[in-house]
């Protein structure tokens, strides 16, 4: 299995409008062969010194996949595209690590 966390750093303010398109491709996303899981998660709000806030803008997708090959397809796909296109000018970083379990 691969793991995948994504951290993503909206522009000030956009955080809701790259959300609205993370959340419109969800379903294409998990259609696809391989896919565990896939979602995006924000700061519980709080909780207190415990937590390391992300902060107002930033949002982290937590995904699975049953393989590398599955993973590859994904970042492939003509949907991602569109999204990566779709949310450019709203997204000051993405920092994508590709885990495997220890």
């Amino acid at each position: 299995m691969i793991h995948v966390i994504a951290v993503i750093t909206a522009k000030p303010g956009r955080r809701a409008e790259v959300l609205d398109a993370f959340r419109a491709n969800v379903p294409a996303v998990r259609a696809e062969p391989g896919c565990i899981e896939y979602g995006a998660a924000v700061d519980l709000e709080g909780f207190g010194a415990f937590q390391a806030a992300l902060g107002p803008d930033g949002i982290i997708a937590i995904e699975k996949w049953e393989s590398a090959e599955a993973l590859r397809a994904h970042a492939a796909a003509p949907h991602m595209a569109a999204y990566v296109a779709k949310t450019k000018d709203a997204v000051a970083s993405r920092a994508i690590h590709v885990l495997e379990p220890a």
